[in-house]
């Protein structure tokens, strides 16, 4: 589909280009959801884990000192570079490896994982039912798909703006979902859900356009987005100090853990 190649080559172009400052994000590579990651995930010594869409490697180096071998994947081959040379040489950690795979058709055997892990990183992809039918796949009987994405409100008006807002800073950005919509979609590729939390990231402006290389336009665009929202997509981002250099904003997320059914 000539959509989605474009989308994916998109997302390579632009991660790429930006890999250096995934790796070395804040709010990327010290959030506490890392922390409530792990303890949503209990991981067994044994395990052998995928981490789909690694980015910065983050989460694969989170989860190394704990289980027997993660396999870091990503869409975009500098973007492994970059977190092989974080994990493995600056690090020394030894059982993390790296493989280049597209999330929605994954080069691995069936019943491989005893968890899969993907974090804030669905948004990108053209087809979350094939990545989620594709998590189901190289999972082992019982294992645990353990997700972390971007959120929206429930309602419509509000989670298109809200998604607007997002990709307009990120052309790269497909879609988000609700909640409501991510326990569909974990029903249908085969996923009881065992755990939904929300997790509030407040970002500091600025920081968080650079990080995508916006232009001025781009950024006055974003400014504009954020004064005229309506008012539950307001609520929702929850700018603060706006019009000076501290301005923050808040995005919001969904942890979800579930098991093959």
């Amino acid at each position: 589909m000539p959509e989605s190649i474009d989308s994916k080559s998109l997302s390579r172009q632009r991660y790429a280009q930006f890999a250096d400052g995934y790796v070395t994000s804040e709010t990327h590579a010290r959030g506490s959801d890392l922390d409530r990651l792990l303890a949503i995930a209990a991981p067994q010594r044994q395990w052998d884990v995928l981490d789909i869409a690694t980015g910065g490697g983050h989460t694969a180096l989170k989860f190394a000192p704990h289980v027997r071998e993660v396999i870091a994947t990503d869409l975009t081959p500098r973007m492994l570079e970059k977190a092989e040379r974080f994990i493995v040489g600056e690090r020394g950690v030894k059982n993390v490896r790296f493989q280049q795979a597209d999330a929605e058709d994954l080069p691995f055997n069936a019943d491989q994982f005893d968890l899969v892990t993907c974090r804030i990183a669905p948004h990108h992809f053209p087809d979350v039912p094939a990545f989620l039918s594709q998590c189901a796949r190289v999972l082992k009987t019982g294992g645990m798909l353990l997700l972390q994405d971007h959120l929206l409100p429930d309602d419509d008006t509000s989670a298109r703006y809200v998604d607007a807002f997002e990709r307009l800073r990120d052309p790269s950005h497909n879609r988000a979902y609700s909640e409501l919509e991510w326990r569909a979609l974990f029903a249908d590729a085969g996923f009881s859900v065992e755990t939904a939390e929300h997790y509030i990231k407040r970002h500091d402006f600025m920081t968080w356009t650079q990080r995508q290389g916006n232009d001025d336009a781009t950024i006055a665009q974003l400014i504009q987005m954020l004064r005229q929202a309506p008012p539950i997509a307001t609520d929702w981002m929850s700018a603060r100090d706006w019009g000076t250099a501290q301005a923050t904003f808040v995005n919001r997320h969904i942890i979800m853990r579930g098991r093959v059914c």
